[in-house]
């Protein structure tokens, strides 16, 4: 189904473009997200009408994204969490779980806005991205620990895996599954 993008998709396309998609991906998330529109021939020319507004106003998110993003710059959150002897959880971190503790440090996110690969079942620092807008998206640390003390000890020893880009390694929230010293090895 080929349908027009009305914002930019991570690895499918920018806003304008389009693309080709599985019926049902556009039928259950694009096309009710608004995020796309069925490629017709009515639709291509109202959105070519419409294209300079849509960027405006997708500019105009943007920069309020960029702003936002600013008070994101070294968040790192600390969830406390029971874990074993060889750091393995005994749950595990969701998205749910970041962004309920990134609002409680006075940031506003919904847990649709935490990109997760996979829930975060391991002790130690694990780099989360944050979708503030499709075109910002941010880096921040969770802080997954057994007490407030190992937290803080955490942080001190393995500063270092903070700066590991996640968006070169997807899946870098604790994909390793060796436990926090695997990160620092």
């Amino acid at each position: 189904m080929e349908v027009i993008l009305l914002q930019r998709i991570e690895k499918l396309g920018q806003m304008g473009d389009v693309v080709n998609v599985k019926p049902g991906f556009a039928r259950n998330y694009l096309l009710p997200q608004k995020k796309a529109i069925r490629a017709t021939e009515s639709n291509r020319a109202r959105f070519e009408q419409q294209r300079a507004q849509l960027e405006a106003i997708n500019l105009e998110r943007r920069r309020d994204a960029e702003a936002m993003a600013r008070k994101f710059e070294g968040l790192s959150v600390v969830l406390l969490r029971q874990a074993a002897e060889n750091g393995q959880l005994y749950g595990s971190v969701s998205a749910r779980d970041i962004a309920d503790a990134v609002t409680e440090q006075g940031i506003k996110i919904t847990r649709s806005q935490v990109l997760m690969d996979r829930p975060i079942k391991t002790l130690g620092l694990h780099s989360v991205r944050i979708e503030l807008h499709p075109e910002v998206i941010v880096s921040i640390t969770a802080n997954v620990a057994k007490s407030e003390e190992e937290a803080e000890a955490q942080m001190t020893t393995e500063a270092p895996a903070e700066e590991t880009p996640a968006e070169a390694t997807p899946g870098a929230e604790g994909a390793s599954g060796e436990g926090p010293s695997a990160e620092t090895a």
